[in-house]
């Protein structure tokens, strides 16, 4: 027994022993780690989809919800034009029941001028020359220059 003693505690033996078991607990830790593994795996197949499935669900109220805020967007800009448009037209007919400003603009505009004013019309010298018939119809009476524009309109519909 002597000797199975001294085989028990010898450097080999207890190598060996020492090896062996090592062996198992990385086999141990092995199997471990790959259940682990396989049930992660699945967990995470699992969490993909159903984060596929949320993303394919919440992707068009998500492109919905976006294009409505363009659009609202957009609709408010609009009423900041309209209201801007409209705080215009307000100056302008303030401007335009003021007597002075009517009178300047209808002076401007209509080349009206007041009794014993001159009135002046400047020609702009790099203008088309007119043609024969609009000379021809400057010479000639208005209501001959309207019956003529009612015989061509009429001629054109034909």
């Amino acid at each position: 027994m002597a000797v199975r003693d001294r085989d028990r505690f010898s450097t080999a033996t207890r190598l060996r022993l020492l090896g062996e078991q090592t062996a198992a607990r990385v086999y141990r830790s092995q199997t471990k780690r790959q259940a682990r593994r396989s049930r992660l795996t699945g967990r995470a197949a699992l969490l993909a989809l159903v984060l596929c499935s949320l993303v394919v669900a919440l992707a068009y109220p998500m492109r919905q919800y976006v294009s409505q805020r363009a659009e609202i967007a957009d609709l408010q800009r609009q009423r900041q034009q309209a209201r801007e448009r409209v705080e215009q037209l307000r100056d302008l007919k303030a401007r335009w029941q003021d007597d002075a400003y009517a009178e300047q603009q209808i002076r401007r505009r209509l080349h009206y001028v007041k009794p014993g004013e001159t009135g002046y019309v400047v020609i702009d010298p790099g203008a088309a020359k007119p043609s024969r018939a609009d000379l021809r119809a400057a010479r000639r009476p208005w209501y001959a220059n309207v019956w003529d524009g009612v015989d061509k309109s009429d001629a054109s519909d034909q």
